[in-house]
Parts: C-alpha cells; structure tokens; sequence
C-alpha cells in the first residue's frame, strides 16, 4: 500500500516564549522490507535559527531545531510519501516461555535491534507485580509466545476503554492500568509492562494510524491520527511482532512506523524546552491517504 502522509502540529503560545530548543521525530523510518520512504521533509513557521538532522540511537531519524528570538506559535509540517509491505498472515512459529528464555540468553548482541534492550523497566514503563500478575494470566498451558502477546493485546482492548479525558501524556502505567482507561499510549505501555513482566521483550511504537470512515459516511480531512502500539520479540525465528492493543489486532498496512524505542520518552513526536512564564495550546491534524 502507498500512503500520502500530511501532518501539521501547532503551537500557541501566551505570552511570548524567548527561546527553545526542540527534538522532533515525526517523519516516517524506512524499514526494509516492510515499509519504504520515498520521499519525505519537516518545515518550521518560524524558521529556526540552527538545525541539525541525525539519528538515534535506535535508528530513529530525528531533527534538532533552535529558536533564539521571541515568537507566540510554532508550526511543524511533515510531508510524506511511504509503501507499507505489511506481512500477511503468518504461522506462529514462536517458542513457549520456557525456550523464548533459552533463546534470549544466547543473543549476545547489544545492537539497537537486541531485544535485551526491552527487558527490563525503563523511564516511563517501570515493572510492576500487579501488571506482572495480571499478565500472566495469558500464559496457560503450551503457550507461545506470540499467542501470549495476541491474548494480552485482546484482553487490554476487551477491558480497557478509550477515554482521552481521563489520562495525560504523564500518566504512568500503573494508573492507566488502575483505572482501565486511556488512550493508545497507555494501552500500549501496560502491555509493555505486563509482557516484560512475564519474560518477552517489548518495545514501543510511534506512528500513523489510517483510519477508515464507517460505511455511508465521507472521510474527514485531518481525521488520521498519531498512533502507538507494541512490538514483541518472539524467539530468534518469529523476530520482532507488532501489536495494536488499541484496535485488538497485529499491525498491518494500515500502522506506519515513526520511531521505535523503550517507551514513549524516546520516541516522543516532539521533546525539548521553552524559556516562558506562560501557557501554550496544541493541536494536531493528520492526514493518511492511500495513493
């Protein structure tokens, strides 16, 4: 599938802020052989005074922008032209607990795509016995590991309801899980927590979500969504499974990949800080389209 992908981020600020340095991931990662950037650029309104471009460590691509002078808003387009590949359905050919554990001790690489990076807690997705025991309540019997992962995803989708008031870009795993509700970003975090938890390595996901209008009704411009999700290392031969716990299915055509990291720190669409004394608003506009 090839996607047109337009996303536009604004920032008001009241008053004035005099300065700031930010980090923006926002462009799509190419992911060979699953997803292929043709063609992508980020613009800032104002224009900043320095600018850099790189990558982290995780491979994900990343832009460094500084303001020196006064503004009130800042503007950040990303335009897009990606070919998602997405892997059909697949037999599961993942272990059991028991040899995913075996099969972790023998990887002896510390590269980013080691899975030893997301065994453990990390910044935002600390451990927790209460996940933990929640979690292991989808191992029974000769379960593999990637059926594992598909029961927890299924059970925080069944469970959990979507509530965008009721969390905040700071709440902790625990409480989302606590409250059963929340958005992508805590869903997606307790499942972390809980498949790390029991022993499968698990990171997060950033990226764009196309969405699809219900039958009859005409699709919204801006309508598209930043989305989150999980990925689990199932063994040496399955690799690395995408997760949405959102939408209580394995990622497809329709997930866009941004960023991969631990948690929601390192893959933030936007990081950094402001000199000011006052508030700002935000809002979002995406837009996914199929070419």
């Amino acid at each position: 599938m090839k996607y047109d992908i337009h996303l536009q981020l604004d920032y008001a600020y009241r008053p004035a802020v005099a300065a700031g340095r930010h980090l923006v991931r926002v462009a799509p990662a190419n992911l060979a052989p699953f997803q292929r950037v043709v063609a992508s650029s980020i613009t800032f309104d104002p224009v900043p005074v320095e600018r850099t471009e790189g990558f982290d460590f995780f491979g994900n691509a990343m832009v460094s922008v500084a303001y020196r002078d006064p503004h009130t808003m800042l503007k950040v387009g990303m335009k897009a032209r990606v070919i998602v590949d997405a892997p059909g359905a697949t037999l599961d050919i993942s272990p059991d607990l028991a040899t995913l554990r075996r099969e972790l001790g023998q990887v002896l690489s510390l590269a980013p795509e080691s899975p030893h990076h997301f065994t453990v807690g990390s910044p935002r997705v600390p451990l927790d016995d209460e996940i933990t025991a929640w979690a292991r309540e989808s191992v029974a019997g000769p379960a593999t590991a990637r059926g594992i992962v598909e029961d927890i995803g299924r059970r925080i989708q069944r469970d959990f309801r979507y509530d965008s008031k009721s969390t905040e870009v700071e709440t902790p795993p625990k409480r989302a899980f606590e409250l059963r509700r929340g958005v992508c970003q805590d869903f997606s975090q307790v499942m972390i927590a809980g498949l790390r938890g029991i022993g499968i390595p698990a990171g997060y996901v950033s990226g764009f979500l196309r969405t699809i209008p219900p039958p009859g009704k005409k699709r919204l411009a801006g309508a598209d969504a930043m989305h989150a999700w999980v990925r689990a290392w199932c063994g040496k031969e399955a690799g690395w499974i995408g997760y949405d716990p959102t939408n209580g299915t394995f990622a497809g055509e329709d997930h866009i990949v941004v960023a991969i990291g631990r948690d929601y720190q390192d893959v933030a669409p936007i990081a950094g800080i402001l000199r000011t004394s006052g508030r700002q608003r935000t809002s979002q506009s995406v837009d996914v389209l199929p070419v």
